[in-house]
């Protein structure tokens, strides 16, 4: 059989595809430590109104040991290092706050966990006065011009990032939904 370069290229290639493709897997599996984010006392609705308003509730962060076999698991301690939130509509409306990323600090000790020991923000400064929030305020006509609705869902996504005090990256995320709305009841 007379090999040509391009069906050397299509071999070459059909035997590195699934060597390539699983390296990313393999990069996220190789960790020895899974760094777990939950959000503690969720609020579910936020009254723009209501000035009692303004925690969506805390964040608890746990690192566990993927691996039993190292010696000295302090190197497995979580040095936290920044954090990203991001949004998704769920309500059919495509407006959302602008993303942002914060600088944090902490130490979470492996096969332990912290609650919240850095402020954690789901919304930058000014976010709540600025779309699609502004259009529910009662001046700006009261509903979201996207839905026709009175309040906006969506979703917040928080994403941890820090690294193991061996140098491994590590990452953990939390979603929570609320409802924003103006004069709906308070937080709930």
């Amino acid at each position: 059989m007379k090999w040509n370069g391009r069906k050397l290229s299509v071999l070459l290639v059909a035997l590195l595809a699934p060597v390539l493709l699983s390296c990313n897997e393999i990069n996220k599996a190789d960790s020895p430590v899974e760094l777990i984010a939950s959000v503690n006392r969720p609020v579910s609705l936020l009254d723009l109104a209501d000035p009692n308003c303004g925690s969506l509730g805390t964040i608890n962060l746990q690192a566990i040991a993927r691996r039993r076999a190292v010696a000295d698991l302090r190197f497995l301690d979580v040095q936290l290092k920044s954090y990203r939130v991001t949004y998704v509509r769920t309500d059919g409306g495509r407006t959302v706050p602008a993303s942002f990323v914060r600088a944090i600090s902490g130490l979470v000790t492996v096969n332990g966990s912290i609650n919240s020991a850095t402020p954690f923000f789901a919304f930058d400064f000014g976010a709540l006065n600025q779309a699609p929030f502004a259009a529910l305020r009662p001046n700006n006509g009261g509903v979201d011009p996207e839905t026709g609705q009175r309040q906006v869902k969506l979703d917040v996504i928080i994403d941890v990032f820090g690294e193991t005090l061996s140098g491994q990256q590590v990452t953990a995320q939390t979603r929570q939904a609320i409802s924003v709305c103006v004069s709906c009841g308070g937080c709930v």
